[in-house]
């Protein structure tokens, strides 16, 4: 059975550039993850923490 060699997996490209698209998916990933979080699942967090309290004082 024949091994792939560099199957785009690993980095970049054989000609040693990224893809533009992968530079602009990127960027959008970046952007999501520095996104605040919104107010209601703070607040969701919130009260599962303040439940996981009374549980385990149960």
């Amino acid at each position: 059975m024949a091994s792939k060699k560099n199957a785009g997996t690993d980095g970049p490209l054989a000609g040693g550039k990224t893809p533009a698209w992968a530079d602009g998916l990127k960027q959008l990933y970046d952007d999501v993850v520095d996104e605040p979080l919104p107010d209601a699942f703070k607040d969701l967090l919130a009260q599962l923490d303040d439940s996981d309290i009374d549980g385990d004082a149960a």
